[in-house]
Formats: structure tokens, sequence, C-alpha cells
């Protein structure tokens, strides 16, 4: 096999870089690409060219920034199974949902491409008094400045495009440190915006280890810091970035509540495939599902089916659902999560590990302060709990210290009504999982969640400053 060595992008140059690190699949352990890593060089050099980039940034017409969010989308298009490939074999996450990734990515650049189209301050009525009659002001949307992009490998395409396509359509240089289980994605980005002519420095891509992304991070020139991973490192590196606005989209601990009025085959078949989908290595897959006591055992037999019928094993079968998760260590880390609350009195259906393999796991009578009910389990484990009351199981699930998305299947108004005030979450989403997510919605989370919404006109707000211009009444 021909191994790709990728190469960071810097001021419109591909330089060598220092030691080249290879990616290992987490399937089988072949190395699947060698990723030429930037040091503190690469690292400076990166940030003076994006800050020297802001000026050529901001002069660029709307119609220019569209053109290259365009661009970047029919660039992704031609190259889409590459990319997905490149997913596949580097974050282990299955084909078709890797494919699936590379779609919304082609998504997110177009919704940014239309947003730049449309992107605009406003008209402010400041004509309040007899002194300011004939005063008009008008706001416009000018770019912050110099945006560190930083994510993980869970969807090493589309969560960095969803740092990236908003900084294009704004006209902010972007650095993107992307994550080190799966940079390829980034790299094949920057060969595709590198053939569209953008001024040197408005986008740049570095991999590097953790001392050199907080260089990247923790620098002066830096106005936006967008970071999407763990909550422990996400606010570690807000404490260090100084003047900096921090958006960060970080851990989540999901809940599902399903009602008894609820449809009770759909609900465990979106739950089954929301917690248990690439492994649950993902932010919002649904960890805890609350079910009203009189339907409780119909529906845990249910999804105990569901469950069952998911296909695991290779990622690169085309019907694979359930794959490795992204390296034996984490593997490991949740079957002692498992573990724990199985000798704190939890009943385990399923379950068991194979090397990097964590088969997918349901949990009944978890204790209240097990880490897998506590904490981020960020694999294929459902937690079942039953409850009587509606309000006390809102009360439940803000328990948590995370608060990013939440799920509620119901058909009764009053009560999804009731979630969507209560709950403290980001997002609400009745009859359907908490892991649903379109990418021109405002996401994000609150508490330790996050700070920030993404989703491409959210994070475009996030990206500017508004510049008041007034005119005077006065000849």
């Amino acid at each position: 096999m021909n191994v790709p060595l990728r190469r960071p992008y810097i001021s419109g140059a591909f330089p060598e870089g220092n030691e080249v690190r290879e990616i290992r699949s987490p399937w089988d352990g072949r190395v699947v690409a060698r990723v030429s890593q930037a040091g503190p060089g690469e690292a400076a050099g990166a940030l003076a060219a994006a800050f020297a980039a802001r000026r050529a940034g901001q002069a660029l017409p709307a119609g220019r920034r569209r053109e290259l969010c365009e661009g970047v989308a029919n660039g992704i298009r031609e190259r889409a199974e590459e990319l997905a490939r490149s997913i596949c074999d580097e974050a282990g996450k299955p084909i078709a949902i890797a494919r699936a990734e590379v779609k919304r990515a082609i998504a997110t650049f177009t919704l940014a491409a239309a947003e730049a189209t449309r992107f605009a301050g406003k008209v402010v009525p400041i004509d309040l008094d007899p002194a300011t009659v004939g005063y008009e002001a008008i706001t416009r949307r000018v770019p912050a400045g110099v945006v560190v992009a930083i994510s993980p490998f869970n969807f090493p395409l589309n969560l960095g495009a969803h740092k990236v396509a908003p900084a294009l359509a704004v006209g902010s240089p972007v650095i993107w440190k992307p994550p080190p289980q799966a940079p390829s994605a980034a790299c094949i980005l920057a060969e595709i915006v590198h053939g569209l002519g953008v001024p040197d420095g408005l986008f740049q891509v570095v991999p590097c280890g953790n001392e050199v992304a907080e260089i990247l991070a923790t620098d002066r020139r830096v106005a936006i810091l967008s970071f999407t991973g763990s909550a422990p490192v996400g606010w570690a590196l807000k404490a260090k970035s100084g003047r900096a606005k921090v958006v960060l989209e970080l851990g989540g601990n999901a809940a599902a509540i399903v009602c008894a009025d609820a449809n009770l085959a759909w609900a465990a078949r979106r739950c089954a495939h929301g917690g248990m989908v690439y492994a649950g290595q993902v932010c919002i897959a649904v960890q805890r599902i609350y079910v009203e006591a009189s339907v409780y055992e119909a529906f845990r037999e249910t999804l105990r089916a569901e469950v069952d019928a998911l296909k695991v094993g290779d990622p690169s079968r085309e019907d694979t659902v359930v794959g490795p998760v992204i390296d034996e260590g984490h593997a490991k880390r949740i079957e002692s999560w498992i573990d724990e609350a199985k000798w704190g009195g939890a009943t385990v259906h399923g379950g068991g590990r194979r090397g990097s393999f964590v088969l997918p796991t349901i949990l009944e009578k978890v204790p209240s302060n097990a880490r897998i009910t506590c904490e981020e389990v960020f694999g294929p484990v459902i937690l079942l709990e039953p409850f009587d009351d509606f309000d006390a199981v809102l009360g439940a699930v803000n328990e948590s210290q995370y608060g990013l998305q939440a799920g509620v299947f119901t058909d009764s108004l009053a009560r999804t009504r009731k979630a969507w005030r209560e709950l403290e979450v980001g997002g609400v989403i009745v009859n359907d999982y908490p892991t649903f997510r379109q990418d021109n919605m405002p996401y994000g989370g609150v508490k330790a969640s996050g700070l920030g919404r993404e989703g491409l006109s959210y994070a475009m707000e996030d990206y500017t400053e508004p510049r008041v211009l007034v005119l005077s009444g006065r000849a």
C-alpha cells in the first residue's frame, strides 16, 4: 500500500515540517498515513502569516468569499471518496457514516457561501430626541481577526469545516490545528483551498502536538479561539487565552426521555442508533435514557433488539454501524467504567472488549455517583432508568454538569413546552434522538458543555465585530 505523506500548509506553501508521525488504523493497526508535524517555528510562521493576512481577508468582496466557499464545496465533492476513506482508515469511522460526514461538509461550505451573500449589519434608529433628528446609524460586521481552530478526531472533516467555512465567509484568517489521530482530511482540504488562489495566510493547516497547539491558542495576536474537544482541555485553554474571544464545543452526557405516549418502536430505534453509531464517539450520543415506568420493560426489550441488530465490525464494510473506538487506551477506560458500575450493582446487557472494540452495552440500576453516570463515556454504552414523575425526570437530566442537547419522545405539547422551558441544554429535540444536528442550526451547550454557538450564521457573528457609522444630520 502506498502510504501518503501529508504536510502542513503555511502561508500558501507546504513546508516539510519536522518529525513525521505515522497514523495507524484503530481497526487493524496498519499505517494508513504519514504526517509531517509542525514545530514552534512553523507555528510562529503561521501566526505571522495569518496576522499579516487580515487586511487582505477584510478586503475580499462578498462575491469572492462566496466563490471561495463554493469552490471548497466543489473540491470536496470531487475528492469525496478519498476523504471518506481517509476518515474511515484514520478515525475508524464506518465507511457509510464517513461518506455522510463528507456530504455534510459539502453542505457546510455551501451554506457558508449562501450566508456570505446576506451576512450584514443593520440600520439603527438614533433619531430619538430633537438633538438627533436627521442622524442615521448603520452597522457593518467586520472580521475580528485571526481565528485558531482546534478540532477532534470524531468528525475530522466537518467539525473543522464548521470553523473554517464561517471564517472564509467573513474574510477572517484561520489556522486549523487538526486532530493528531486523523489529520489527513484537513491536509486534503488545504490542497483544495490552495488551488483556489486564496491570499497567503488566509487559511492554514498546522498538524502538531499539544505544546505547539498551545502556542497557537495562546498567542496575543489571536482574536478568536474556536475549540471542539474534551471539557478539561477546552476550559484549560480558555484560562490561558488572554483577550481572545473563546468558542467552546465540549463534552456531553446526552439524555433522552421516553414518555408512555411516545411511539416506542421509533424511540427505541433512534436511541439505539444514537447511542451506538460510530461506537458512541459523538458528543451528543445518547448516553442516558429515562423511560416512563409503565412502558419501561416493553421499551427495554425493544431497545435491546434494536441494539442487537446493529452491525459491529470492520469499518470498511458498507453495513457496519459500530466500529472500534479510537484506540485501545480509550477502550480500556470505557471497560473500566462499565466494571465500576457493575461492581456498584448495575445490571449489564451485552458488552465486552476485544482490543480497541467495545461491544454495545446497556446498563440498568447504575449508581448515581458512578463515573459512567456523571461523565461523558464517549463509547457504545447506554444507561436505562425508569421514571414516574415528569417534573422529577427533568430535574434528573439537569443534575448533569453537561448541557449540550436532550431528546424528548412524547405526543404531549404541554410536556414538550415544559421540557423546552426547563431543560438546561443548548437544544431540545422532540420525537428524535439528542444526536440530531443540521449544519445551519445553532449548536452548542451550557454549563460544562461549552460557550457560544456553531452553525454558519452564528459562528460568523462570533468571528466578527459590529462597527457603527453615524451620519450627522448637520450640513
